[in-house]
């Protein structure tokens, strides 16, 4: 097969089954084929689940906010989870299909997942806007976001909320959390680094986000360590799905949010044989198995959180799948 990668998922916890590599040697894919075949949503019935309960999610951002008046915590990143029910099998291809038309732009994948127990396979697919790590020979790219707001569709309420985001002392704040984390990581690799003063905001078709390109060349490009994946494990969790500092961040994680977040924030992506390659942040994510889908998202909290602000950005970010599912109006 011509230029072989490795490519595959990696959970949000490294010592769960989740966490664990799901590797298979593939080409890489070309966009999909207009996929007509009717989608799960041509007269399909669902059952939503919140997971947790929206009044119990609200409630775990304000323990979160008091863990951060403590001095405990800077920032951490809550996510929360919507488990669906169809009543006929969901097709990943159109699925994924329908996320690379609305967003082509997006980092899209669908790689099975499939464990032990499962009564049909499992399959990660999503359209991630964010950029963990790529390597092109000694050129190294990062593309941190962090600080968010909903797309409203209104040319003018859009261009309100993309100043509002760019002045906002709270998601700079929580910005450059993200991007300081990242910077220091690859300077630890990299004898070259560019990091922009200020993050430009760029736009997907559900949300706008503060984002930071941070360009560097390689000390040692024939490191193994300095390969795209050894890269992305010294990068992940950045402060965009985890947060600051990070062991803290990860305990209260695992104390507030009840359900295991499995390969949500974590990374999917490629690495050749020569160490070139891309991962992304899991995230604008599904997993997918015969009838069910399990979608989720998280917010940053930081000191001026708001619990209803937060739960509303995870319910923006569902959008993205929703809408894929022709579900938008469930959230």
């Amino acid at each position: 097969m011509p230029e072989p990668v490795v490519a595959g998922a990696v959970g949000f916890r490294r010592g769960a089954e989740s966490g664990l590599m799901v590797p298979s040697v593939v080409r890489r894919a070309d966009a999909p084929a207009d996929v007509r075949a009717p989608g799960p949503e041509s007269g399909t019935s669902w059952s939503v689940t919140p997971r947790p309960e929206p009044a119990r999610y609200a409630d775990s951002v304000r323990r979160a906010l008091e863990l951060i008046g403590r001095g405990e915590l800077s920032k951490v990143v809550l996510a929360r989870s919507l488990e669906l029910t169809a009543d006929a099998p969901v097709w990943v291809p159109a699925l994924l299909a329908r996320l690379v038309r609305a967003d082509p732009a997006a980092y899209a994948f669908a790689v099975d997942v499939t464990a032990p127990g499962d009564p049909a396979p499992r399959t990660l697919v999503g359209a991630s806007p964010e950029l963990l790590v790529s390597r092109r020979g000694a050129t190294v790219v990062a593309n941190p976001l962090a600080g968010s707001a909903p797309r409203s569709g209104d040319e003018a309420l859009d261009r309100e909320r993309i100043a509002r985001l760019r002045g906002s002392a709270k998601d700079l704040g929580e910005h450059a959390h993200t991007a300081a984390q990242v910077a220091e990581v690859l300077g630890r690799f990299c004898v070259d680094l560019e990091v922009p003063a200020r993050p430009e905001v760029i736009g997907t078709p559900t949300m706008w986000h503060l984002s930071t390109r941070i360009t560097g060349r390689l000390a040692d490009p024939a490191d193994a360590a300095c390969s795209a994946l050894g890269l992305a494990e010294a990068l992940h969790p950045t402060p965009a799905v985890g947060g600051v500092p990070g062991p803290a961040a990860l305990g209260a994680i695992a104390d507030l949010e009840p359900e295991d977040r499995g390969y949500y924030a974590g990374m999917v992506g490629w690495t050749g044989l020569d160490g070139d390659g891309e991962w992304a942040v899991t995230i604008r994510s599904a997993e997918v198995c015969d009838r069910t889908v399990r979608l989720s998202a998280g917010a940053g909290i930081v000191a001026g959180s708001e619990p209803a602000a937060e739960l509303a950005e995870t319910g923006a970010k569902f959008r993205t799948l929703l809408r894929a599912l022709g579900l938008e109006g469930v959230v």
